[in-house]
This record gives structure tokens, sequence and C-alpha cells, in this order.
């Protein structure tokens, strides 16, 4: 962590993401398994950076292969090789264009470009914008291809320096975009959960996927709305309609402000977030992303397994234990308006 080289004071500078990346708890790559040694929690993942995420730089790695930052929802350490360095006025100016192509796909890729690694077939998950570059600047043809099919988008990359550079870049006029924000409704809050569904668990954004909080996180981006990063600290949030629970309500309580949910509220239990779908034959329906599995099966025995991905499930057959349930859990059903 190169913890020698602080001082009283440090100089922050600032910097742009130019690929999908990570941040971790320190600056390394070891995986930390809990004491059951699943695989799938690497205790040091904290979380994800995509490309057009500004960051304050804080702190360099005495290898010089990590940069300490600030992104707006956490504090962590991410590759250096991952993020290019910039002054507040350009990043600010790029974040603030109005004219720009919102990512509403799980995943979109830049066009394919033969001699330019740096805007060839970037991977842009859901809630990622970017400029456009202005219709009077666009050219007929971009790296050997006819733009009249494409969007022209500002892509930030990395130079040989550090720097960065504002290139631009083609997305198929096919792919799942949208010119600005989404939009706030009930049918665009299911549709984008839906986009998710069958993607792998990935805690912390692991695994090119996203976890709880990331689904809701990414689902929300695409509205203009940005959550926070972890569920207690969305579930704790004073946004929003809250309906908080305690350990003085009873199960009946509970049911009855379930029985009043909207399509697109949130519900928290301690570590874990799900999204209300609506209800099917009196039962309630929610969408998540989410690792374990478990129930009452007829006969009174718990069964527990996986599932490990983004999945829709009704909520109150969950549990935690034989004796837990998730509605028993639930701390907050948050609307947000």
């Amino acid at each position: 962590m190169n913890l020698d080289a602080l001082a009283k004071n440090n100089q922050v500078a600032y910097g742009m993401v130019v690929k999908r990346s990570v941040l971790r708890t320190f600056p390394t790559w070891d995986r930390v398994l809990n004491s059951g040694l699943d695989k799938d929690l690497d205790r040091f993942q904290e979380s994800g950076l995509f490309p057009g995420d500004t960051v304050a730089i804080l702190h360099e790695s005495a290898d010089k292969k990590w940069l300490l930052v600030r992104a707006y929802n956490y504090l962590a350490w991410a590759p250096k090789a991952d993020i290019a360095i910039s002054d507040k006025a350009t990043l600010s100016e790029f974040k603030n264009n109005d004219d720009f192509l919102l990512i509403t796909g799980a995943k979109v890729n830049t066009a394919y470009v033969p001699d330019d690694s740096s805007t060839s077939q970037v991977q842009l998950d859901m809630g990622v914008r970017l400029p456009l570059v202005p219709a009077a600047q666009v050219p007929n043809l971009l790296h050997g291809q006819n733009t009249y099919a494409s969007h022209v988008v500002q892509l930030p990359t990395r130079n040989e320096q550090g720097q960065l550079v504002i290139k631009p870049a083609l997305i198929s006029r096919s792919s799942d975009v949208n010119l600005g924000y989404l939009p706030y409704t009930q049918q665009h809050l299911v549709k984008q959960g839906f986009k998710f569904l069958g993607e792998r668990y990935g805690w912390g954004h692991d695994y090119n996927g996203r976890d709880c909080t990331g689904f809701v996180g990414e689902i929300y981006k695409t509205f203009g709305l940005l959550m926070p990063r972890n569920s207690g600290q969305q579930g704790k949030g004073e946004y929003g309609i809250n309906y908080r629970f305690d350990n003085s309500n009873s199960e009946q309580q509970k049911l009855a402000i379930v029985n009043k949910m909207q399509v697109g509220d949130l519900i928290y239990i301690p570590g874990h977030v799900m999204m209300y779908l609506g209800e099917q034959d009196g039962q309630p329906y929610i969408i998540h992303d989410v690792k374990g599995l478990g129930y009452n099966k007829p006969d009174g025995s718990f069964y527990s397994s996986s599932l490990n991905g983004v999945s829709v499930t009704p909520l109150l057959p969950l549990r935690l234990s034989q004796t837990k349930s998730y509605l028993d859990r639930t701390y907050n059903i948050k609307r947000i308006r």
C-alpha cells in the first residue's frame, strides 16, 4: 500500500475509467476466501468501475500498478492500467454533456476495429453513458466503416503516458441503447431487470457480472439515478418512501405492507436486496441477483442449495434457515419516487 509515501498533505489527481474494472480492498489480485473456502466470494472484491466513470486519485501502490481511488459510491484500489489521468474541467465537460448515448442492454460492445484495440469491442455495461460526437463532426467513414448505421460516441481511452484521450467509436444502431435516460416507469423497471435474467452472480461485480446491489444499481442508472454501493447503505438510506420494520413488527404487519407493494419496490434484508415484480395467484414475486436458495419442504425439512444468478422467485417461501424466512428478516421496503 506504500504507506511510507503518505504525507500530512497529499496531492489529489483525477482520472476516468477506460474499461470495465474493479475496486479491491487492497492493491492485489490475491483472492481471499471465507472459512468455507467459497470460491465465489472473494473478500477482497469490493465493487466495479465502468468506462466513463470519474474518480479522484488519492494514492499509488508501491509497485505503481494500483491507484487508491474515490468513485461516486466507494473508496478502494483500482488497477492503474484501467484509469486515464486528466483534469477536472475535461472530466466535468465529458460527464455533464447532455447529448449522450445510454447503454440499456446488459452488455453492449463497440464495433470491431482492426487496428485500434483501445476502441475495438469495448464492453459497456448497463447504465454507462457516453457523449455523442456532434453530428457536424461525424465522418462518413470511421476506421474504414461507414457511420450511417451506427451511433458515434466519445470513448475514453488511455495513451502510453497514462493520459486521457477521447476517441470516436461506433456502436451499432441495432444495439440495446437509448438517446438519453429512460423514462422512469414500472414497465421499464421490469424490462431492465429481465435483461439480466440468468446472468451468473458475481460478488462485487466479479465474474464479469454483478451482485444484488450491482443488479439494482445498474437498473436505476438507466433512469439517471445513482444508488449507494452496499445493500445496507441503500436500505438504511433516507431517500425514497421507506416502510421500516424492527423486532416489534409482527408478520401480519409486514404482510400488510407487502400486499400494498408496487412494481419496482425494493425489499431489504441484511446483506441482500430484491425488486418486486407483482403478484401471480396471490403470491408476490421478486427478481434478484442471488447466490443461495433455501426453503422448507412440505415435510418441514429445510432445503438449501444455490441459484447463483439473476432469478425470479416467489418471496414468501424463501428462507435463510428452517426457522428464519426472508420476510422475518425484512427491515425495509423502499419505493423510489
